[in-house]
């Protein structure tokens, strides 16, 4: 890894200590709503609230760089989605469900609420938090394998897409390598959609993240969201034309 991957993993070392000392478990809010980890995307004002209801979801879990931790909450890239699709007339309604500083065990426990309501699409992104705490690479990789099996067992008929995390390069290499490659395996497994690393192009780069070097300000969201986007795009694709 080059110098710029190896300052990111002190940082991102700094603010694990920082959210854990702040108590950061907190679900996203957005509209000024809030529920016990989910949370309703932006949506244009201009529709009608009875044509969103109706919508098929695509329901986003993950952690504060899915709940948006430091961005104005229309500012998150599941709103930023949301956008794109109402702009290519697709009729989904988002539903950001990111909960700051949660392990992949954390998103185990909550799967009863936020399942409740039936999704087309499951977005994952979980175990970044996992990594920055130095677990087990084994112990994670069962974790969000019962995740995913919970939601197939849950919502049968939801498409699932997980997202590729990475693990800090202060752990070592081989430690990050099983991390890496425990998302494509998982994938394979369980026969769901791998997106890209989500932080692609932004990790690393101070110009695209906030003051704690780990959390993408509005430029590195927009090439979050970005990154997003490609992978949900031929996703949507396929479910429209079975």
């Amino acid at each position: 890894m080059n110098g710029v991957r190896r300052d990111w993993a002190v940082l991102l070392a700094c603010a694990l200590a920082a959210c854990a000392g702040t108590g950061e478990n907190k679900p996203a809010t957005q509209g000024g709503a809030q529920s016990p980890g989910v949370a309703a995307s932006h949506v244009d004002s201009t529709a009608d609230s009875t044509s969103r209801a109706a919508r098929p979801v695509i329901l986003f879990l993950g952690t504060s760089l899915t709940a948006g931790l430091g961005l104005d909450p229309d500012s998150a890239y599941p709103a930023r989605i949301q956008r794109k699709l109402d702009s290519a007339g697709m009729h989904f309604e988002v539903v950001n469900a990111g909960v700051s500083g949660e392990t992949a065990a954390g998103l185990l426990r909550r799967l009863d609420w936020v399942l409740r309501r039936p999704a087309a699409v499951v977005v994952v992104e979980t175990g970044a938090n996992d990594g920055l705490r130095g677990q087990s690479v084994a112990s994670t990789r069962a974790t969000i394998g019962a995740i995913l099996d919970r939601i197939a067992h849950e919502q049968p008929s939801a498409t699932v897409v997980l997202v590729q995390m990475e693990a800090p390069t202060n752990l070592g290499s081989r430690y990050t390598a099983a991390f890496h490659e425990m998302y494509p395996a998982l994938a394979r497994e369980h026969g769901v959609t791998l997106l890209p690393f989500l932080l692609d192009g932004v990790a690393g780069v101070p110009s695209l993240n906030q003051a704690d070097g780990v959390h993408p300000n509005d430029r590195g969201e927009r090439m979050v969201t970005e990154t997003v986007w490609r992978g949900l795009q031929p996703v949507l694709g396929a479910m429209s034309r079975r």
